[in-house]
């Protein structure tokens, strides 16, 4: 896949500021692309956009065709009483205020024919996930907890649901038209200026989702609902006991003799929302850790081959160039870079890993391919931000890269330089394209970190205070413009 000499900004929705105790789809997103546009930039990255439910993680949600309730812009609704909110995401606050408020508005605007036109075209996921929705309301547990008449899905107890909750599923139903209308115009806008959307799509789905729900079949789960095997990825240099991320692992045999028909339908969606996806975990299509779901930890797993390669080929099929970045973090082996190379996806480079070894690190920027097929990131929002990396890098670390830097002319006085440091560096190399987190355009510490992995709580919370970014984003424009990423 080819991608213009350009820059982009990392920041999720939610992080942005507005009156409301979350950011929002609203005035300050328009702004920001706004912003985004003024400094020459092309791209903005975002993460998940689905619901999420326990523990706020995006990469958690509660479908993967869905959008994210919290994101509507209730002023656009109506709604003017917005709760006093602080500098962060306070997310028991905003499951308290939000859904009162979205069925008041539900309440007030009602169905409309462009509503039931929605309803009509996205039946395939829509009433599958309202009704999960209105049943997790309903009963206050997980799907698998459910009474076995509907976790099993019978047709008469599901029925009899729908009949029951009529109401509630309609509501929810309606939160997903109110959200994807929204969405919808945040692209149109974005393509007016000349701007692209990047979003994120992680492999793996929650047990706790509607898709489990709906297609048990595709996933390896006992009669009770439960999973037999889990993913995650193996002990390594960083964890001895591995990650166990605890999601349901899929019938690849199934799906691969349905023709991926579940994966197409996912990347409809996701392709109706972004032109760029980001698929997390790309080295589980190659190969992924499976853990026996009675183990506590991801020690006792093993590596299972993935139909990767087929599963791009159907994609690349019905769609055409495959629109895929591949996060290919990790421990990559052959196979892995044999399957991005095979339908010549741009694959990850993040400069925070770069600096711990010597001269044939893959994260610095000499060892980049010429093509540049790379996308180059200072971090992400797994880690720290730079500012706070570097408070906490080793002394060989910070040694090495003062010199590394100032072989590309490249200097910095205080260790608030050095985000912008590996700004420059990122924007000097021959990665074809460049995503800063704007924390790092702003220079703060760890105080501003989206995401602690292995933490439960305290993450996806940062907010910006405001956008009053003009400053900094001329100093990104200069400097794009200097190295050739400039839009105009």
């Amino acid at each position: 896949m080819d991608l213009p000499r350009a820059f982009g900004l990392l920041l999720h929705p939610t992080s942005l500021p507005g009156p409301e105790p979350v950011g929002t789809l609203g005035e300050a997103a328009h702004r920001f692309l706004h912003l985004l546009h003024e400094a020459g930039g092309r791209y903005w990255q975002v993460l998940p956009l689905g619901p999420t439910g326990y523990g706020d993680s995006p990469y958690q949600g509660l479908s993967a065709f869905a959008g994210n309730p919290y994101l509507i812009d209730l002023e656009a609704l109506g709604e003017r009483n917005f709760p006093p909110s602080g500098p962060r995401v306070d997310y028991g606050l905003l499951f308290r205020w939000k859904w009162p408020a979205l069925r008041r508005a539900f309440a007030r605007w009602g169905v409309s024919e462009e509503a039931w036109g929605f309803f009509a075209r996205e039946e395939d996921w829509l009433w599958d996930y309202a009704l999960f929705m209105a049943l997790k309301d309903r009963l206050q547990k997980p799907w698998y907890e459910w009474p076995t008449s509907l976790k099993r899905r019978e047709e008469k107890a599901l029925e009899e649901a729908r009949k029951a909750l009529e109401e509630e599923v309609l509501f929810h139903a309606w939160t997903q038209w109110v959200f994807f209308a929204q969405w919808g115009a945040l692209k149109r806008e974005a393509e007016r200026l000349g701007l692209f959307l990047i979003g994120d799509m992680p492999l793996y789905v929650a047990l706790d989702s509607a898709e489990v729900w709906a297609a048990q079949d595709d996933f390896h789960l006992d009669e009770e609902g439960r999973p037999t095997v889990v993913a995650g990825v193996p002990p390594d240099y960083f964890s001895e006991t591995g990650q166990r991320w605890g999601n349901p692992i899929y019938r690849w045999d199934r799906m691969e003799a349905e023709g991926f028909s579940w994966w197409l339908r996912r990347f409809r969606k996701t392709l109706e929302l972004f032109h760029l996806v980001r698929l997390d975990h790309f080295r589980g299509l190659a190969a992924y850790w499976e853990i026996p779901a009675s183990c506590p930890t991801a020690v006792e797993g093993r590596w299972v081959k993935a139909p990767g390669e087929a599963l791009l080929a159907r994609v690349q099929e019905v769609f055409g160039q495959v629109p895929v970045l591949a996060e290919d973090l990790g421990v990559i082996t052959e196979d892995v870079v044999a399957l991005r190379e095979r339908f010549a996806l741009p694959g990850m480079k993040v400069l925070q890993f770069a600096f711990g070894d010597g001269m044939e690190n893959p994260f610095l920027p000499h060892t980049y391919p010429e093509h540049g097929r790379v996308v180059v990131y200072t971090g992400t929002h797994d880690n720290d931000t730079t500012l706070g990396w570097y408070r906490t890098a080793t002394p060989h670390e910070r040694a090495f890269l003062e010199r590394y830097l100032a072989q590309w002319g490249i200097t910095f006085r205080e260790e608030k330089g050095v985000p912008w440091a590996l700004i420059a560096l990122a924007m000097k190399s021959r990665a074809r394209l460049a995503i800063f987190p704007v924390q790092d355009v702003l220079a703060l510490g760890s105080e501003a970190r989206m995401n602690h992995p292995g933490r439960a709580e305290g993450n996806w919370t940062f907010r910006l205070p405001h956008l009053a970014l003009e400053e900094p984003l001329n100093r990104l424009k200069a400097l794009a413009k200097a190295e050739g990423r400039g839009s105009g």
